[in-house]
């Protein structure tokens, strides 16, 4: 901020001294705000410019926190994010990154991680968790781990004050939003990584392109394949041969290349 654990420690997310939050939003309004992040993370030029962006996801989310954190290729950390510096310190001070239960979870992941399904069972997993707490890091959290070229591994996550339920709520209508701006804070941070070479992807088919395209705007996938007129087997063969060319790890990931990329426009 393992293994999973069925129990959590005590006042994870049930103490009274969290009052459910409201996550909702107009979805349209929200939709043209997600746009607009995505557009300033394509046409942002420094490092820094990262930053601004991250600050402007918590009000369009309605969240506390929003936090991407990048170790490059030569090992060397960055991270963007809205908590108070003096967690940022704390957690280095004290190099949290060996016990942090969700560092620890992402590592061990390539699918988003709900922070109450990970191992706190630990005593310093616990003494983590109390210090966190106390700094206002959130009872709930979500992290989309993200991997790149040579070794380069990242995080990207949101957290937040609020019961279980509204939490697991926001998560479900949320993750691919989540998911698509990790994979678009990751790539724009590589575009910064020194001595990087540039990415040689295979050109997409057109019938890959339209399969992506439709997925990206909202379409299911039976949806895309009548639309198509082609069999749900097929589609997935298409997706899986997109996914492949694009290095993605998975849907979510290519659409979010492809249209970093300029292949499809939505």
């Amino acid at each position: 901020m393992g293994e999973q654990v069925s129990r959590q420690p005590a006042g994870w997310a049930r103490s009274t001294a969290f009052l459910p939050k409201k996550l909702t939003r107009d979805p349209m309004a929200k939709q043209a705000d997600l746009d607009k992040i995505l557009e300033a993370l394509d046409a942002t030029k420094t490092l820094p410019g990262l930053q601004d962006i991250i600050d402007s996801i918590c009000s369009v989310f309605g969240i506390d926190h929003a936090m991407y954190h990048w170790v490059d290729s030569a090992g060397d950390h960055y991270y963007f994010g809205t908590y108070s510096d003096a967690w940022t310190e704390q957690y280095q001070t004290k190099n949290y990154t060996r016990i942090d239960p969700v560092v620890a979870g992402c590592y061990q992941r390539f699918h988003p991680v709900d922070w109450k399904r990970l191992d706190w069972s630990s005593k310093p997993a616990r003494d983590f968790l109390k210090d966190a707490l106390a700094h206002g890091v959130g009872n709930q959290g979500y992290s989309i781990p993200i991997r790149g070229p040579n070794g380069q591994f990242a995080l990207f996550s949101v957290s937040h004050n609020c019961d279980d339920e509204t939490w697991e709520r926001f998560t479900e209508e949320h993750s691919r939003d989540l998911i698509l701006m990790g994979h678009y804070f990751n790539r724009k941070a590589l575009e910064f990584e020194p001595d990087r070479a540039p990415d040689h992807a295979q050109p997409l088919s057109p019938r890959e392109i339209d399969a992506l395209t439709l997925l990206a705007i909202g379409y299911s996938r039976a949806q895309v394949a009548k639309t198509l007129s082609i069999s749900e087997h097929t589609l997935r063969v298409y997706i899986e041969s997109a996914r492949f060319k694009l290095g993605a790890l998975n849907t979510t990931h290519a659409i979010a290349r492809a249209i970093s990329c300029g292949i499809i426009i939505v």
